[in-house]
């Protein structure tokens, strides 16, 4: 098995060349109804990153996602946007789009000043949480670009602040790994996550994330909580929406070409359902994005056959290690969330589980 180690923030921008930004309404009183609560985060790769897609869940929400289909001639993303606002929320994508274009990046069509920007998006379903109509608009993807930075802030934030995973508090979580042996190594392998899924993400037989299964629990400075805080925790009533969905991006910084990056997105979704159950239903719109910023260069290791392509060792180090990295993405996400309008976050009801 390909060794590991967690990267330099063990967030997102490990991966050279990408940055995340977030913007947000949160008022304080905000309810189940009322008030403000929704965002955006986007990952900035203002100068082109390879992009891929794939979507598992039965009610997407998403924009340009056909474009990254590895048949297709785009193979350059400049932007993701994940965004709360349901299909409302998918306008958030233009902001980004006039965001890069004012600062030049997008494929060149002509003229230094003619670019087309290339911004695919996906949305969670979170208007219940604040005001019905209180959603992300282009403004706010806009400012959500404007602020894109190398440090990446976790729970509820940006497309996080409307999320619930569950019957608890979702959010946004990041991670990230060096591949430490083999023919990937050396290279980085990261994720961001906005977990807003119906399933669960804690094991109601011991409290404890399923996603701390691969890593270990004390990884995340958790042991198991007591007994009557995980009877507690399985008294709370589930979300009574339709309409939920998980999603992110997986990213690296290798060399790989569209269809590398399609097995990548699809590896993300296996991190996915390891640490929500159940994952891909029907009623949620689990999605994707994978980007290869190209820096690390990839070696072909002897001895692959002519049928296979000679990258395969690699793709599949990183398809194990983007598995992980989403899977303690979704962890993060949980462990980082602080209350909004009244939903119970993971630390309120596990008290006892967090090391001190």
């Amino acid at each position: 098995m390909t060794g590991t180690t967690p990267g330099r923030t063990d967030s997102l921008v490990d991966v050279v060349g990408l940055s995340v930004g977030h913007h947000h309404r949160l008022d304080p009183d905000a309810t189940l109804g009322s008030g403000a609560a929704t965002g955006c985060t986007v990952v900035l790769a203002p100068h082109g990153a390879t992009g891929a897609v794939d979507v598992r869940g039965g009610g997407p929400g998403t924009r340009e996602t056909d474009l990254l289909d590895p048949s297709h001639s785009v193979r350059k993303v400049h932007a993701i946007v994940l965004t709360g606002g349901s299909a409302y929320g998918l306008a958030a994508a233009d902001g980004v789009m006039r965001w890069l274009e004012e600062h030049g990046h997008g494929i060149g069509m002509g003229e230094p000043d003619q670019v087309v920007p290339i911004v695919p998006a996906a949305v969670i379903f979170d208007l219940p949480v604040g005001d019905w109509r209180t959603r992300p608009t282009a403004e706010f993807g806009y400012r959500a670009a404007d602020s894109a930075s190398h440090t990446v802030l976790s729970g509820s934030v940006g497309a996080g602040v409307g999320a619930r995973a569950g019957a608890i508090k979702g959010g946004v979580g990041t991670a990230s790994v060096v591949i430490t042996d083999g023919p990937a190594k050396g290279i980085t392998v990261s994720a961001l996550m906005v977990a807003n899924p119906v399933g669960t993400v804690f094991d109601p037989s011991t409290g404890l994330p399923w996603g701390v299964a691969t890593v270990g629990a004390a990884a995340f400075g958790l042991r198991p909580p007591v007994a009557a805080e995980v009877s507690a925790a399985r008294e709370l009533m589930a979300k009574s929406t339709v309409l939920n969905t998980t999603i992110g991006v997986v990213a690296t910084d290798a060399a790989l070409g569209k269809a590398a990056m399609r097995r990548v997105a699809v590896a993300g979704h296996d991190g996915l359902a390891r640490a929500i159950r159940p994952a891909h239903s029907p009623l949620d719109g689990d999605t994707i994005f994978a980007l290869a910023t190209g820096i690390h260069p990839v070696h072909h290791p002897a001895g692959v056959p002519d049928a296979f392509p000679p990258e395969l060792p690699v793709v599949d180090a990183v398809c194990t290690a983007a598995a992980e990295v989403v899977e303690k993405a979704v962890v993060d996400a949980v462990l980082s969330a602080t209350p909004v309008a009244g939903i119970p976050t993971y630390r309120e009801l596990f008290p006892s589980a967090l090391r001190s």
